[in-house]
């Protein structure tokens, strides 16, 4: 009879400890993020490492202090891709992260996906937001776009960078 004690009492705390891994993973942590009226969204020009502020509407976002690759953002733009992809940085190896699943704007795989078959543009927003983290936003023909932050890419060449 103590032995289906201690195995109720064992199973119970792993599935409470399973609960508030799950909680800490998809709720905890995460707040709205409050952009600076003017300077929303930037992103890099070309020849330069100064990024400026960009037209960025409905903007809504989120991200968490307790990793830098936390930040999700979705909004549009009224500037054409034609014009994006003339005077600003493309990233070359975007990889949108999973965000969680009640920030519903952003789909990660869909935003990928058109990343790969050329349906959305890639820009650098801001280089080193955070030590080995950049800023990226993919920018759809129709204006929709959507900013995350992902690891800076090691190049294959220099593995020691």
């Amino acid at each position: 009879m103590n032995g289906k004690i201690v195995a109720g009492g064992i199973v119970l705390s792993g599935l409470v400890a399973g609960a508030a891994m799950y909680w800490l993973q998809v709720f905890a942590f995460y707040v709205p993020v409050t952009f600076v009226p003017g300077q929303e969204i930037m992103l890099t020009p070309i020849g330069s490492d100064q990024p400026e502020a960009i037209i960025a509407e409905g903007i809504i976002g989120i991200d968490a202090n307790s990793s830098p690759l936390r930040f999700r953002a979705c909004f549009s733009t009224p500037l054409t891709l034609a014009t994006l992809s003339e005077t600003y940085q493309i990233y070359d190896r975007p990889e949108p992260l999973i965000a969680p699943y009640w920030f519903g704007c952003f789909d990660a795989r869909h935003i990928g996906e058109a990343l790969q078959r050329g349906e959305a543009v890639a820009f650098l927003s801001q280089a080193g937001i955070a030590p080995g983290v950049d800023r990226v936003v993919a920018v759809f023909p129709d204006g929709s776009a959507f900013a995350w932050h992902q690891l800076t890419p090691v190049d294959a060449k220099d593995p020691l960078q």
